[in-house]
């Protein structure tokens, strides 16, 4: 099933500001403290009741970084303390054995991802005694149907750090480029070296990676069409097998390390949309394809194939290619969601330690969804997965009469159709060229937690 995507500047303009990112749904800031360690151990219990209980994907988090990327929004910790890193690995180990005993020792873990921070800021030993750790505590699938990811800082690691990540049990790894400009990588202080990043690529495929994606960003200080363009040129000559496009959101209030940055030299709304179309519309025709908000893939890659069985996924680790999980998620900040449940831990350090020393699971908000909430999830996962929602499918799924049951967002469709961003028919509706790198204007229309405005005034994160 190949979705072919139209870049059209005019409609992007006029939804810019469109919404969630729908990762979740409810989205996380629905999270409430009513819902903590208690309510997280009675929603293991219940998943692993299920007659057929459901495979595992595990995320932890490492937050540290060696020195602050301007940009960032992440939670994370500038360190270069060795005492503080392997405290907070050696806490992490706890939480896995104080959470793995919980699920059923027959549920096999099919995913697991590294996150951060820099993943990377921990030594090959102390990651080989993390996957041991994990692999100790957990079931593990067999290793072809693994799909093990960890993200690492390019800078910080050479051709002998890859093979022993291979080695301990990864199969795929994302790289954080950003952009391959000397001065844009200045401005946001992050400078890499191009031929470095190649020799690690390298050394990934010589190693049997699965898959390597790197991570771009457009909206960044000092760039300009010229320059991103010869960034892309690099990176269609490296031809990585997936590339995550992200938006630079500028909101220095939130993150200090942004003050950083001198706000003159940031593109304006028009030279970001031209960096937003030159990137979409040149990946594209280096074949790869559109998957989906900021993500593209090979068509021999794995994502791709997810998409066209309809496999694909979006979960809190973004678009995944293993559908029907449970998340496990450890760490400061990480995020579980449980059968109808999402946790989340404590963001700051010392809470998050003082709840698994003391024996306690570290969840100090999250949500138990509804019914109507799991419909709506499963309508938007169809949107943002698949580009089109058959009725029939959810009316067999869940005994609704979907016209009746969504009444009035079906009202609010037409004018999405009219802007050629969908298609409405008898039997569903199909998201069309025009309308696919606007997703999430879709999807909005079945959030129920959204202010009732018009989409173009919803008051959260933007496609540019």
């Amino acid at each position: 099933m190949s979705l072919s995507t139209v870049f059209d500047p005019e409609l992007i303009r006029r939804y810019d500001g469109v919404g969630p990112r729908y990762t979740s749904y409810p989205t996380a800031p629905h999270f409430n403290n009513r819902f903590g360690a208690p309510e997280l151990v009675k929603a293991i219990k219940e998943s692993n009741e299920d007659p057929i209980p459901r495979s595992l994907s595990l995320y932890a988090h490492i937050p540290f970084c060696f020195s602050p990327c301007f940009y960032c929004g992440c939670n994370r910790i500038i360190t270069r303390d060795a005492d503080k890193k392997q405290a907070y690995l050696e806490t992490l180990l706890k939480e896995i054995r104080l959470l793995a005993p919980l699920f059923d020792r027959d549920r096999e873990v099919v995913q697991l991802h590294l996150g951060g921070g820099t993943p990377n800021s921990l030594t090959g030993a102390q990651l080989s005694e993390l996957m041991a750790e994990f692999r100790r505590n957990f079931h593990f699938a067999p290793e072809r149907e693994r799909d093990f990811s960890i993200e690492i800082d390019p800078r910080t690691v050479d051709a002998a750090d890859i093979g022993t990540l291979r080695e301990i049990g990864f199969n795929r790894v994302s790289l954080g480029i950003q952009d391959f400009d000397p001065q844009v990588q200045q401005a946001i202080n992050r400078l890499q070296d191009t031929d470095r990043i190649r020799t690690i690529l390298d050394a990934c495929r010589r190693h049997g990676f699965q898959s390597v994606n790197f991570d771009l960003i457009y909206g960044l200080p000092m760039q300009n069409t010229e320059t991103f363009a010869a960034t892309l040129d690099t990176v269609a000559g490296m031809r990585p097998d997936r590339i995550a496009l992200y938006s630079y959101a500028h909101m220095p209030e939130l993150f200090k390390a942004q003050n950083k940055i001198n706000v003159v030299t940031l593109p304006d709304p028009e030279r970001k949309l031209a960096l937003f179309q030159l990137a979409v519309e040149r990946l594209i025709g280096e074949g790869y394809v559109y998957i989906g908000m900021d993500h593209f893939a090979l068509p021999s890659d794995e994502l791709s194939r997810a998409q066209d069985s309809g496999d694909l996924h979006r979960n809190f680790m973004g678009y995944t290619t293993r559908k029907q999980t449970d998340l496990v998620g450890f760490g400061v900040s990480a995020i579980s969601q449980i059968a109808d449940c999402y946790a989340q831990n404590a963001k700051d350090l010392p809470t998050w330690t003082a709840h698994i020393e003391s024996g306690r699971p570290a969840t100090v908000k999250g949500l138990r969804t509804h019914a109507d909430d799991r419909i709506r999830a499963e309508v938007i996962q169809a949107i943002m997965c698949q580009g089109r929602v058959d009725f029939a499918e959810f009316e067999q799924r869940f005994g609704i009469v979907f016209r009746d049951y969504f009444a009035a967002e079906l009202d609010g469709l037409p004018a999405l159709a009219e802007d050629g961003l969908l298609a409405l028919e008898d039997r569903g509706l199909r998201v069309l060229p025009r309308g696919r790198l606007l997703l999430r204007v879709i999807a909005a229309r079945f959030d129920a937690y959204l202010p009732k405005k018009p989409v173009q005034q919803i008051p959260l994160s933007k496609v540019l």
